[in-house]
């Protein structure tokens, strides 16, 4: 049975190539958040690899990066849930603001700990373990066990969102996640045994 879960952070948003905090506001991708969505399509389907079902956000973003990754596979009517429990972290009153201006504003320090810690939330914010709780549960309850049945499966989301995932599959820590840095429009490939550990990873960044 191959239990086959592909993990993708959408390609370049306007918000990204301003470098606007984004969160959950919904800018759309940018023509290299295209490129980057199709050429991951190309590499997947260049590799064979077919999927039974996706999940990806509420934000059209990660929608976006979806439609244009089954599109190159030849896939665009498959069954696809969208949940805002994948969303991105939600960066709350940093949420428009250039990071360039938040560190003049609020000091370097202070953005990199809000940026960088596991556990320290911006203000009206999400930390990276608030949303990890929404993820995980969300992946427990709704992707594993389809995985686990033989589904192949696709998650289009983001960067925090998956960072959750990540640090789940890898049995990371909260220091190893954070410096873990998740290229836009990239497929990061999971083979999984019958207990939902990972046997095989391929980054297709590498």
């Amino acid at each position: 049975m191959d239990r086959l879960l592909v993990l993708v952070r959408h390609g370049q948003s306007e918000w990204n190539l301003k470098n606007l905090f984004t969160g959950w506001k919904d800018p759309g991708l940018t023509e290299k958040g295209v490129a980057e969505a199709k050429k991951a399509g190309e590499q997947l389907r260049d590799l064979k690899l077919a999927f039974d079902i996706a999940f990806t956000s509420d934000l059209s973003r990660a929608q976006k990066t979806l439609d244009l990754i089954l599109a190159e596979l030849g896939q665009t009517g498959l069954e696809t849930i969208k949940d805002q429990a994948l969303n991105e972290r939600d960066y709350g009153d940093l949420t428009g603001m250039n990071k360039d201006e938040a560190r003049k504003e609020f000091g370097e320090d202070q953005v990199h700990i809000w940026r960088r810690s596991f556990d320290v939330p911006p203000p009206g914010g999400e930390s990276l373990k608030m949303t990890a709780e929404r993820v995980l549960p969300y992946y427990r309850t709704e992707i594993l066990p389809r995985v686990l049945q033989g589904k192949r499966t696709i998650v289009a989301a983001h960067g925090n969102s998956l960072r959750a995932l990540i640090m789940e599959l890898e049995k990371l820590t909260p220091e190893q996640i954070l410096q873990r840095e998740l290229g836009t429009g990239t497929p990061i490939i999971y083979r999984l045994n019958e207990d939902g550990e990972v046997v095989s990873v391929e980054d297709l960044a590498a």
